[in-house]
């Protein structure tokens, strides 16, 4: 009988394993930005599209407004964006990137080549891994919201 309670049999575990080790790829990349991983991706989904509110960047970024709201503050800090509270719906929080946050782009603009370099994949392979890891998420959340 297969022992299914071994750490290499744990997909959870290659996930969790393989996402230790692109932060590792991430970080010195980012530490010439100074900025997280986390409001890397802010900034990420504020160059595809500025002028969000935090539910909408927090439903991209699959985070709650909780975890969300100090990460806004310190690119608020740093100069990268602004909230401020929309006219229209004094409950919406609207986050603009700033001039700064903006001219990050810039200095980015590198980092999807490297990590894909990284990888020692293709970006035909990292692309088709992606969209199979994302189809796992959507899965696992479908199965989530079911319990």
């Amino acid at each position: 009988m297969k022992d299914e309670l071994k750490l290499d049999t744990f997909l959870c575990f290659a996930l969790y394993t393989a996402n230790h080790a692109m932060n590792r790829v991430y970080k010195p990349l980012l530490e010439e930005m100074d900025v997280t991983y986390p409001q890397f991706l802010v900034l990420v989904t504020l160059w595809e599209e500025d002028e969000q509110t935090v539910g909408s960047i927090g439903e991209k970024l699959f985070l709650e407004s909780s975890t969300l709201t100090p990460l806004l503050k310190r690119l608020e800090a740093a100069g990268y964006i602004t909230r401020a509270r929309s006219r229209k719906d004094e409950r919406q929080v609207i986050i603009r990137l700033t001039d700064q946050g903006r001219a990050m782009k810039g200095k980015a603009e590198s980092i999807p080549g490297n990590i894909i370099a990284a990888t020692g994949c293709s970006s035909d392979e990292v692309q088709r891994l992606r969209q199979e890891i994302s189809d796992l998420r959507t899965a696992l959340d479908k199965k989530a919201s079911a319990a």
